[in-house]
C-alpha cells in the first residue's frame, strides 16, 4: 500500500473556497487502486512544519495505482490549481510512503 501524503505551503489570505473545491475534486477521482482520501488542516503539534499549513493524503493499493493517479488528466488539472493556490510548485512537499498491509 502507498500512502501519498502531500502538505501544502498555502500563503495568507489563500483562496479557501478553491482549496475546498480542489478537496472535493480529489476525493471524487474513480481510479483503479485509488482507495482513500482524507484531508485537514496542519496542527503541527511538534512546530516541525509551520509553512504547511493543509495538507491531503491519498491511499493506493500499490505504486502502479499511484502512477495511474499521477497520469490521470485530472489529478494534472486539480494539480495545476493547487500550484496556484500555493503560488508555486515548490509550496508542496509530497511524501510517498510505502506501508505494510496487515
Amino acid at each position: 500500500m502507498i500512502q501519498h501524503i502531500v502538505m501544502l505551503g498555502l500563503p495568507e489570505g489563500y483562496d479557501a473556497d478553491e482549496l475546498d473545491a480542489v478537496m472535493q475534486g480529489l476525493a471524487a477521482l474513480d481510479l483503479p487502486g485509488f482507495t482513500g482520501f482524507t484531508h485537514g488542516p496542519n496542527r503541527d503539534l511538534e512546530h516541525k512544519t509551520p509553512d504547511y499549513p493543509y495538507g491531503f493524503i491519498c491511499t493506493f493499493t500499490d505504486t502502479d495505482a499511484l502512477r495511474i493517479y499521477a497520469a490521470h488528466p485530472g489529478h494534472k488539472a486539480l494539480g495545476g490549481r493547487l500550484v496556484s493556490l500555493c503560488g508555486s510548485g515548490d509550496a508542496i512537499m509530497v511524501i510517498d510512503l510505502e506501508v505494510p498491509t496487515t
